[in-house]
């Protein structure tokens, strides 16, 4: 059995997977803010998973972690993760120090699209995979993950499907990254709490119940939104060319309105280009299925192909 755990701003999710990739078993709890309490957090996960599953830590194949910020996947180091309150983070060590076991540490959004990737396409057992998807997470922010013949493609300085800091608007809102108009500012979860300011815990909720009142203002944010996901998804496959683009987020929750507005958006485009009716642009979308812990599981695939799982 593998473990994989998702470590995310206020909660940590965690799996334990078997050799065929079903989750055996799985738990939730709070994340702790600060280097020491992330620490804390992932070593009560792992023990705890250990005890439900009846299986010594050492006794797994591979241990991996999901976590925001930026990582150095071969020194298993954690920076700039904000959200968590971490500046830099020797995890891998850390962990090592703790429980005795060496674990594999990614970003989060590339463990999700190992995660997202073997849900869609299982192992045949063939030895190889020539499958290719990229994972697009809308949620705060907007990024991208590639696993492009089975293996996660990070790029030559780890930024591979960091599509969110392509500028859109040269005139727009100024991004973190300290560039204007990114594709973040106007499709995720901080561009809509930007532009539609709500009580609402879930702001686009507020947003999406104003654009069905008719608020001019909320319909063309929302436009905006769809319109602006749907580029993603066409920047994808016109770089990539990936078989499947398969959104997961928090925004993903909205289900299927979403999911048929940004196909709606794709096909009227492909009304005016034959070259993009030819990619077939709407077909090549999906959701992660609600309640799938694509990260976690993602997260215990990491470090070896998915071509191996099978043998595993």
């Amino acid at each position: 059995m593998r473990l994989g755990l998702d470590i995310g701003g206020t909660k940590t999710d965690a799996v334990a997977i078997d050799e065929r990739g079903d989750i055996v078993a799985r738990l939730r709890m709070p994340t702790g803010f600060g280097g020491d309490a992330v620490v804390d957090t992932a070593v009560s996960a792992l023990e705890q998973l250990g005890q439900l599953t009846a299986t010594p830590l050492p006794a797994f194949s591979s241990i991996g972690i999901g976590i925001p910020g930026t990582v150095d996947t071969a020194g298993g180091i954690v920076s700039h993760a904000v959200n968590l309150g971490v500046d830099e983070l020797a995890l891998a060590r850390d962990l090592r120090l703790r429980l005795g076991v060496d674990v594999q540490v990614e970003n989060d959004v590339k463990a999700a699209a190992l995660g997202a990737f073997r849900l869609l396409f299982p192992p045949q057992g063939d030895g190889g995979d020539r499958h290719s998807m990229a994972y697009l997470n809308l949620g705060t922010g907007l990024a991208a993950g590639l696993v492009l013949g089975g293996e996660l493609w990070r790029g030559s300085r780890g930024t591979a499907g960091e599509i969110g800091h392509i500028p859109v608007d040269p005139t727009g809102a100024l991004c973190p990254c300290g560039q204007r108009g990114c594709l973040e500012t106007v499709a995720s979860g901080s561009a809509i709490a930007r532009q539609w300011p709500s009580d609402d815990a879930l702001p686009v909720l507020s947003l999406l119940a104003a654009a069905r009142a008719g608020d001019p203002g909320a319909i063309a944010i929302h436009r905006s939104l769809v319109e602006n996901v749907a580029a993603a998804v066409r920047i994808l496959v016109l770089t990539v060319d990936v078989e499947a683009v398969v959104i997961g987020g928090g925004l993903s929750h909205l289900g299927d309105p979403l999911l048929d507005d940004i196909r709606a958006v794709l096909g009227g485009w492909a009304l005016d280009s034959p070259f993009l009716a030819s990619l077939e642009l709407p077909g090549r979308v999906q959701f992660v299925p609600d309640d799938f812990p694509v990260a976690a599981v993602g997260a215990a695939l990491v470090g070896r192909p998915l071509a191996l799982a099978e043998e595993v």
